[in-house]
């Protein structure tokens, strides 16, 4: 047994739809969750800049002694899990396989799709996923919007709702059956995404799947935390503002998420290597905290792009929400 915590990261609050579904299949485990919202988004970012800010924050959740690690980022997983499975001594849980196995048994026609940000469907992470299914075809879509409306904590509204509608039209057009959320933000928008697709398009999000591997792994490396222990404390770090990672991660963890404490120090980063050799930077003036671009049909008024006006900031959606 272990008394360690559950590494968990993401690029921002995104990741929590995963720690929720861990937490709800293994009660007794404490987490440690790391979320980079101050370089979120991921998808727009070079694969160096996404390599070099995952292993930086994996590199803190190892230093903290986690037991095991969760890359609950899609696009991180595509980018850097090879790397991270070599780097690290505890094992690594990622999120694009079990999607991908999911949405292969859940469709009945063989036409799956797949939405993730523009790193994540460049990959081909999730061709590469399928590939062996036979009768298998997948319309995979970038959406490097959605990303931004759940930092803010916006899943409704009518640009939220006609940006769904454009962005999945290729899908319908496609006449896919099953869904993959391919990224852990999506969740949180399965109304406004269920409702463009229809009732008939089932719904696949990795979070349940992965909580599942995470209990396997632990399992068959006898990891478990004694569940007679005294309940378990889980820790919450952001590089971003903790009060707005708070604000909105409460709307969908609930009082189970925790004081939000800093992850690193004011202006500092981590400086990762591969192999020994440091792994390139590529500018923060161009993609810090760059939103991405809205199709010109999408741009709104300036109180939609902002989230205000009459849009709606309830986070409507969990990763319980995800339908089968």
């Amino acid at each position: 047994m272990s008394d360690a915590p559950i590494g968990v990261f993401d690029s921002g609050v995104g990741g929590l739809t995963v720690a929720r579904a861990i937490l709800d299949q293994l009660p007794h485990e404490p987490l440690l969750y790391f979320g980079d919202t101050a370089h979120a988004p991921y998808g727009p970012r070079p694969i160096a800049d996404i390599r070099r800010l995952a292993l930086g924050a994996m590199d803190t959740l190892v230093a903290e002694g986690v037991k095991l690690l969760v890359i609950a980022c899609n696009t991180a997983s595509a980018a850097c899990l090879r790397d991270a499975r070599e780097r690290y001594d505890v094992p690594v849980v990622e999120v694009v396989l079990p999607a991908a196995k999911r949405a292969v048994a859940a469709t009945r026609t063989g036409r799956v799709g797949v939405i993730g940000t523009v790193a994540t469907i460049t990959s081909r992470a999730y061709d590469d996923a399928v590939a062996a299914a036979a009768g298998v075809t997948l319309t995979s879509v970038a959406c490097p919007a959605f990303v931004d409306f759940v930092e803010r904590g916006t899943t409704t509204g009518r640009q939220l709702l006609g940006l769904t509608e454009a962005y999945l039209a290729p899908l319908q057009e496609a006449d896919v059956d099953t869904l993959i959320l391919g990224c852990t933000h999506y969740p949180l928008l399965t109304g406004v995404i269920s409702l463009v697709m229809g009732e008939g398009v089932t719904l696949v999000s990795s979070a349940e799947e992965t909580a599942k591997d995470t209990y396997r792994v632990l399992a068959q490396g006898g990891l478990f935390r004694d569940p007679d222990l005294p309940p378990p404390v889980h820790r919450f770090l952001a590089t971003g503002d903790p009060r707005s990672f708070n604000r909105v991660g409460r709307r969908f963890l609930g009082p189970e998420l925790a004081t939000v404490l800093p992850a690193y120090p004011a202006g500092n980063s981590p400086v990762v290597t591969v192999g020994g050799v440091p792994v390139p930077q590529a500018s923060e003036v161009s993609t810090a905290g760059a939103r991405a671009p809205l199709p010109p049909s999408m741009a709104g008024s300036a109180a939609e792009r902002d989230g205000s006006g009459d849009m709606t900031t309830t986070v409507l959606a969990t990763a319980e929400a995800v339908r089968r």
